[in-house]
C-alpha cells in the first residue's frame, strides 16, 4: 500500500508541476516525413532542408519516405492511415486536394481527413522546353503547337500532379491540341525533354532549377508575376508574351487527422522558427522558393480555399483521371 500511495504521490506531483511522464516526451524516435513525389522533386527538395534542420533541432532522424504515385494520391492516402502520433509528417502541395476532385468517389477529403500543420513556402511553376523546340516566346511554342495540332506532347508527375494542372492550365488557355505524357519518375520526364520526346513540362522551379542553371534545358518563362531570382534571364510569361497565364506551386506540412493539438503547436513553432532562419532563406532561394509562415490555422484556410477554386477550374479544363 505504501508503494501504490508512493506512486500516486509522484504522479500527482508530476500532475501539479506540468512536468510529463517519460514516455510522453516527443520525438522519442526518428519522425517519418512522406513525400509524394520522388527524390528531386520539388516537395522532396524542399522537405528535405527543412527535415534535416528539423532533425537537428528534435535530436531525431527525420526519415524522407518517397512514395510517388498516382500524382501524389499514394502519398496522402498512406498519411491518411497513419496513427496521429507526431511520427508521421508529409509535405504536400495542390495535388493533395486535386487527387480528391479528380475521382467520382473521393479517395479521402483533403479538409476533415488530415491535420494542417504549416505552410512550408511557395515557388513559380517554368515552362521548361523539349529538345529541338525553338520557341523563343509563349506565342511561338503556342504557333508551333497549331500548326500540328495533336502531335506535340506535354509532361507531367501523373494526373491530378501540380505539373498537370499546370500544363492543363496552359494548353486550355492558349487554344491548343497537345498530348499529356504523365511520368512516375522524374528523372525519366527530363530525360524525355533532353531526348525531344516531349515537347515541353511546366516544372515547380526547385525540381528544375539545377539543369536550367547548368545548361541542360531551357526555360521558356516563369509563371510568377516577376522574374524568380534564382533564374534573374528567364522571363515571365507576361514578358514572355502570354499575361494571361500565371502558375505556382505551394507546399506545406500535414499529419494524420486527431494529432494532438500540443504536437501541432511543437512541429508548427519549430518549423517556423527554421522557415525564418537565414540559412534556410538562402537554401529555399537558390532553389527558386519562398519560405511561408504563419499558424496551423492560416494552412488550413489556404488549403480550404483553394479546394473551393479548384474544382470549378478543373472541371473548366476538363482534367480527369484514366
Amino acid at each position: 500500500m505504501r508503494i501504490l500511495h508512493g506512486i500516486g504521490a509522484i504522479s500527482l506531483a508530476l500532475a501539479l508541476t506540468g512536468v510529463a511522464p517519460a514516455q510522453d516526451k516527443w520525438p522519442s524516435k526518428p519522425v517519418r516525413m512522406i513525400v509524394p513525389f520522388t527524390p528531386g522533386s520539388a516537395s522532396d527538395v524542399l522537405g528535405r532542408i527543412v527535415g534535416q534542420r528539423l532533425s537537428e533541432i528534435w535530436g531525431q532522424q527525420i526519415v524522407i519516405d518517397n512514395r510517388p504515385g498516382a500524382g501524389g494520391l499514394i502519398g496522402s492516402e498512406l498519411t491518411r492511415q497513419a496513427a496521429p502520433d507526431g511520427y508521421t509528417l508529409t509535405m504536400i502541395g495542390q495535388p493533395h486536394l486535386s487527387n480528391a476532385l479528380l475521382r467520382e468517389v473521393k479517395p479521402y477529403d483533403p479538409l476533415k481527413d488530415f491535420t494542417a500543420i504549416s505552410f512550408v513556402g511557395s515557388n513559380p511553376n517554368v515552362i521548361v522546353l523539349g529538345k529541338g523546340v525553338e520557341a523563343k516566346t509563349i506565342p511561338d511554342l503556342i504557333a508551333l503547337a497549331k500548326a500540328r495540332p495533336g502531335s506535340m506532347n506535354y509532361g507531367s508527375a501523373g494526373v491530378g500532379s501540380s505539373s498537370h494542372l499546370a500544363g492543363a492550365l496552359f494548353v486550355s488557355k492558349a487554344g491548343i491540341n497537345v498530348v499529356h505524357v504523365p511520368f512516375r519518375i522524374g528523372a525519366d520526364s527530363r530525360s524525355a525533354l533532353i531526348a525531344g520526346t516531349i515537347q515541353f513540362y511546366v516544372y515547380p522551379l526547385p525540381a528544375i532549377v539545377g539543369m536550367i542553371k547548368a545548361g541542360t534545358l531551357r526555360a521558356l518563362a516563369v509563371g510568377s508575376p516577376k522574374r524568380a531570382a534564382a533564374l534573374p534571364d528567364v522571363p515571365t510569361s507576361a514578358e514572355a508574351g502570354f499575361p494571361q497565364y500565371r502558375s505556382e506551386s505551394w507546399f506545406g506540412l500535414i499529419a494524420p487527422r486527431g494529432l494532438p493539438k500540443r504536437l501541432v503547436s511543437r512541429i508548427n513553432a519549430d518549423t517556423v522558427s527554421v522557415l525564418k532562419e537565414p540559412a534556410t532563406r538562402e537554401k529555399f532561394a537558390q532553389q527558386g522558393a519562398e519560405p511561408g509562415f504563419g499558424p496551423p490555422e492560416h494552412f488550413e484556410k489556404l488549403q480550404r480555399d483553394e479546394y473551393a477554386e479548384l474544382a470549378p477550374l478543373i472541371k473548366s479544363i476538363g482534367m480527369k483521371t484514366n
